[in-house]
C-alpha cells in the first residue's frame, strides 16, 4: 500500500474526513477502531436523531453503513487515487435501532484499482449488549486526478 494523500495514516485520514464533513459533524459521528480494510464509526443516540416511534432514524443507520464502508475502503486507496465516492449501497434494516449508541463496522471484501466492495454491519448498544440492526453491501469508486 502506498502512502495516502497528504502522507496520512489510514487512522488520521478517517479522523480528518469525519471532522471536515458537515453531515458527520451534525450527527456527532466519531471514529472507533481503524485498520487496513476496516473502519468503525460510532454515533451516540439522542432525541433529534430519532423517528416518530423513538427509534434511531433509518437515515442515521444508512449514513453509518455507507460511511463505515467508505472509511474502510479509504484505508486501501490504490496508488494515484485521490479519494473515493459511493457508487451504490444496499441496506437491510433488521430490527428497530434502539440503544445508547449505534456502531458500524465496515470491512473491505475486495479492493481493486477502480472500485472497492465493502460490507458493513450496524449494531445498537445498550448496557454493553450489542444487537445487530442492519447489514449493508457497498461499492465505492476510487477517484483519480485524471478522471
Amino acid at each position: 500500500m502506498t502512502a495516502l494523500p497528504h502522507g496520512e495514516s489510514p487512522e488520521a485520514r478517517v479522523t480528518r474526513v469525519l471532522s471536515e464533513q458537515p453531515f458527520s459533524m451534525l450527527l456527532g459521528a466519531r471514529a472507533g477502531r481503524i485498520a487496513r480494510g476496516h473502519a468503525e464509526l460510532i454515533v451516540e443516540n439522542r432525541p433529534d436523531l430519532t423517528q416518530n416511534n423513538g427509534f434511531m432514524h433509518g437515515g442515521v443507520i444508512g449514513y453509518l453503513a455507507d460511511n463505515a464502508a467508505g472509511c474502510a475502503a479509504s484505508t486501501m486507496l490504490p496508488e494515484g487515487a485521490a479519494g473515493l465516492v459511493t457508487a451504490e449501497y444496499k441496506l437491510n434494516l433488521l430490527r428497530p435501532a434502539t440503544g445508547a449508541r449505534a456502531v458500524a463496522r465496515g470491512e473491505v471484501v475486495k479492493a481493486g484499482r477502480r472500485q472497492c466492495v465493502a460490507e458493513t454491519r450496524v449494531w445498537c448498544v445498550t448496557g454493553g449488549e450489542e444487537k445487530l440492526v442492519a447489514i449493508a453491501l457497498a461499492t465505492l469508486a476510487y477517484i483519480y486526478p485524471e478522471d
